[in-house]
C-alpha cells in the first residue's frame, strides 16, 4: 500500500471536493456548475476566496454565513473530507494505475450523488448516466471483459424487478445507480448490493421502532447506502466475497 501516494492525492481531492459540493447543489435545480460564483443559499452574497476554503473556512465561521449568519450545512465539509479521503484511499489500495484513476472517479461520482439523493432526494440522470458510461468504457478498456456490462444490466435489473414489486421503497434513480455500481464492481456488485441493503435496514428499524406503522410511510435516501455498499466492495468486496464462499 503506497501511503505516500495517498497523502500527496488527499489534498487536492479536497479542493475537489469543494467542486463536488457546487455539483450536488446545482445539478438538481439545473443550474451551471461553471459560473456565476459560489454564493450563500440563504442571502445570495458572493462568498470570498478566504470564505470558500475547504473545511478551514466552515471551522473559522464556525458553521454560519459571514454576511447573514444563516447556519451552513454540515454536509459541506462532510463532501470535502468524504472526497478526499476516498480518492486518497483508492491510491493507496491500487497504487498509481489506471484503476485507481477509475476508482478516484467512481468515489467522486459516488460522493456527489449522496449529496443529492440527501439534500433533494434525487440521483440526478445528468451525474450518474454519463458516469455509467465512462467507467464501463474505462473498465472494458482496462480489463477487456464481459463482466463490467454484465455486472451493470444484472445489478440495474435486480433493483428494477425490486422497484416494480415495491415502488414506495425504491426509485427509479437507484436503478440507475446501481448500472454505475455494476459497471465498476463487475460480479462484486452483489456484495455491495448486500452490503448497501443490510445498512439500509439500520434507519428503517429505528424508524419501525419509533413510529410503529407509521414508518412505512416515511421514505430515507435509499442512495447513500447503496454508495456506502459500492465503497466496500470497492475495497474488501474480494475478501467478503472469498470468505462467504468458503463458508458455504
Amino acid at each position: 500500500m503506497d501511503f505516500a501516494l495517498g497523502a500527496l492525492a488527499f489534498w487536492p481531492a479536497l479542493a475537489l471536493g469543494s467542486f463536488v459540493n457546487v455539483v450536488a447543489a446545482r445539478v438538481p435545480l439545473r443550474r451551471s456548475v461553471v459560473s456565476p460564483r459560489s454564493a450563500c443559499m440563504s442571502c445570495g452574497a458572493e462568498l470570498a476566496w478566504y470564505d470558500n476554503v475547504p473545511v478551514v473556512s466552515y471551522l473559522v465561521l464556525r458553521g454560519r454565513c459571514r454576511s447573514c449568519g444563516t447556519r451552513i450545512s454540515p454536509l459541506y465539509p462532510a463532501v470535502e473530507l468524504a472526497t478526499a479521503g476516498l480518492v486518497a484511499a483508492c491510491f493507496v489500495a491500487f497504487g498509481l494505475s489506471g484503476k485507481a484513476a477509475v476508482a478516484a472517479f467512481f468515489c467522486v461520482v459516488l460522493v456527489a450523488i449522496t449529496a443529492t439523493d440527501i439534500t433533494h432526494r434525487i440521483v440526478p440522470n445528468r451525474i450518474v448516466l454519463p458516469a455509467a458510461v465512462l467507467v464501463l468504457l474505462a473498465q472494458t478498456a482496462l480489463h477487456p471483459s464481459p463482466e463490467w456490462a454484465l455486472g451493470a444490466l444484472g445489478a440495474s435489473g435486480f433493483l428494477f424487478v425490486a422497484a416494480l414489486a415495491y415502488p414506495g421503497g425504491m426509485g427509479m434513480g437507484d436503478v440507475k445507480l446501481a448500472l454505475l455500481l455494476g459497471a465498476m464492481l463487475g460480479r462484486l456488485v452483489a456484495v455491495g448490493l448486500m452490503v448497501g441493503m443490510l445498512a439500509g435496514l439500520v434507519p428503517s428499524f429505528f424508524l419501525l421502532a419509533r413510529h410503529g406503522s407509521a414508518a412505512r410511510k416515511m421514505g430515507i435516501p435509499f442512495a447513500p447506502f447503496l454508495a456506502f455498499g459500492a465503497v466496500v466492495a470497492l475495497f474488501v468486496g474480494h475478501v467478503l466475497l472469498d470468505a462467504y464462499l468458503s463458508t458455504f
